[in-house]
């Protein structure tokens, strides 16, 4: 197998849909050990529509390039109030990225 799943953690604020199930946000992805690729995203996200747009923001990233750009980009164009939560997974996401050795 070329890939391995990595998940990021992050609280999830009050006043949120998905909060009712869940107290944290999972961003999981499935990355190419090679060059660090994100092929498949997924997240915790209440509604379908918002875990098919993260999935659309994140796919096709390397990691080898850190997580500055991803995270940016959603805060740019993911506007709910899970926006915080999202990068702060992606960067515990990108952490256990770095923590198996795949950052080279």
């Amino acid at each position: 197998m070329n890939t391995v799943f990595i998940a990021g953690h992050a609280k999830l604020p009050s006043g949120m849909a998905a909060r009712s199930m869940y107290e944290t946000l999972t961003i999981t992805a499935e990355i190419d050990k090679k060059y660090g690729v994100i092929v498949v995203a997924n997240c915790t996200l209440a509604t379908e529509h918002g875990r098919e747009f993260v999935q659309q923001l994140l796919r096709g990233y390397s990691l080898q390039d850190g997580i500055e750009k991803p995270v940016r980009e959603v805060k740019e164009h993911y506007l709910g109030k899970a926006g915080n939560a999202l990068a702060s997974a992606l960067n515990d996401l990108y952490k256990q990225y770095e923590q198996i050795n795949l950052v080279k």
